[in-house]
């Protein structure tokens, strides 16, 4: 089976002004997600369950602070929150042979 993958280039434009300002905050919500496994991990040693964090999200969202969240469409943070944990996954599996490293915050100018 051959898989077909396709790459677009978005140029600043005021027709992708939109387009952009959702990528900014889908990069801002995987960067407070990446913190807070962080934070989650070091106070109880455990795992962050993507299910947990997904419902900790939709919480925020409702936040007048987080209220600019509300612009990334929830099946954009499940994704999200999916390649974290996989990422996460996959650092404790292989981490300690120092193949992986955890995955670490991304500017908002480097978020794809």
């Amino acid at each position: 089976m051959i898989k077909k993958t396709f790459v677009f280039k978005l140029y600043k434009a005021k027709r992708n002004k939109k387009l952009h300002a959702q990528i900014e905050h889908a990069s801002s919500v995987y960067n407070y997600c990446i913190a807070l496994y962080k934070r989650y991990f070091r106070l109880f040693g455990k795992h962050l369950n993507k299910y947990k964090l997904q419902k900790h999200i939709t919480k925020l969202k409702k936040q007048h602070a987080y209220n600019h969240w509300t612009n990334v469409p929830s099946q954009a943070i499940q994704d999200i929150t999916d390649r974290i944990e996989r990422a996460y996954q996959l650092f404790f599996k292989y981490g300690k042979a120092g193949k992986v490293k955890p995955p670490s915050f991304k500017k908002r100018s480097k978020y794809k």
